[in-house]
């Protein structure tokens, strides 16, 4: 994988480091085979990463441990590194995280398994790429017209988005430390095949299921960055097999801030819905204050070649 940049003086260990970190360098540009080890593989994301790993050419080996296996939820480095060891893989991706619950709960699942990740891969498999999937929640509010940049400041009002940029900072300092090869992508709001009802559209799509004569949701005047499943796939798989990261954060969006409302209407004429759409329950407490949401997709264009290509009709169709 990528050679970090040096730091001022290498600490122990750290020259060896370096030459790992050279050798799975050499083994991605030149084409080898890769094993891939891959948390979250039954998730709503995981499964569009699994299903590409599996196709992919590059992949000699995919591992797709089951919480049965290993739950990340509870497990120690050691437990990790006793896996690693096991699979010795050249990328690891984490595609597991909470989207609801507790503090504790939501720090332990996108946070503590980073961290967690993160000392394991220091000290068994410090070569490999590892890869995170974080969240725009991350930003928090950004002001209308906006498309926020990795670089722009990180000021998450809820739970469930400081768990994420606290697992961010951790892949972030610990590639700067030179203790692991990794990235954080910020995903926006994913939508298509297998979405959850975790989610307003995922919810609408679940009343509408069930035969409702009028739909009643929480407001819709938001503006949202909706981004195909199918395409944040894509996105794991570039940060995964790009030969270096001379970044550490990538936003994952589809570029275009899309109202609600307007997401909802479409998701109704695809099902045929005739009856009337309410906006007269409670908004949903994750993100009821991010009123504005758009991603700059320059940077993961230019670094990993990234775009998306699902538009959002396609996605909406790919739901029912």
């Amino acid at each position: 994988m990528a050679r970090h940049r040096a730091a001022r003086r290498l600490r122990r260990g750290q020259r060896a480091l370096r030459r790992d970190q050279a050798a799975a360098a050499a083994v991605q540009g030149s084409g080898a085979m890769t094993d891939v080890l891959l948390f979250g593989a039954s998730g709503f994301l995981g499964r569009q990463v699994r299903d590409l790993l599996t196709r992919d050419g590059r992949v000699s080996g995919l591992h797709c441990p089951g919480r049965a296996d290993l739950d990340l939820l509870a497990a120690r480095p050691a437990d990790v590194a006793g896996l690693l060891r096991a699979v010795r893989p050249s990328v690891v991706l984490n595609c597991a995280g909470r989207m609801s619950g507790g503090y504790d709960e939501l720090m332990r699942g996108n946070a503590l398994a980073t961290a967690v990740i993160i000392e394991a891969m220091a000290q068994v498999a410090p070569g490999a790429r590892f890869v995170r999937l974080g969240s725009a929640a991350e930003y928090g509010p950004t002001p209308p017209g906006h498309a926020v940049h990795e670089q722009d400041p990180a000021r998450p009002v809820s739970g469930y988005g400081i768990s994420h940029l606290a697992g961010t900072q951790l892949v972030e300092q610990a590639a700067a430390d030179g203790r692991v090869d990794g990235a954080s992508l910020r995903i926006f709001n994913p939508v298509g095949p297998g979405l959850t009802g975790e989610s307003v559209l995922g919810r609408a799509r679940d009343l509408l299921a069930s035969g409702v004569r009028d739909l009643d949701l929480g407001p819709l005047g938001a503006y949202r960055d909706f981004v195909d499943v199918r395409d944040v796939g894509r996105a794991v798989v570039s940060a995964a097999f790009a030969p270096d990261l001379p970044e550490r954060v990538f936003n994952v969006g589809g570029g275009r801030a899309v109202s609600v409302r307007e997401a909802i209407a479409l998701l109704a004429g695809e099902a045929g819905f005739t009856g009337e759409i309410r906006e007269s329950a409670p908004p949903a407490g994750r993100s009821a204050t991010v009123t504005w949401s758009r991603a700059d997709l320059t940077r993961i264009g230019n670094v990993l070649g990234w775009q998306p290509e699902f538009p959002l009709p396609d996605s909406i169709k790919a739901m029912l």
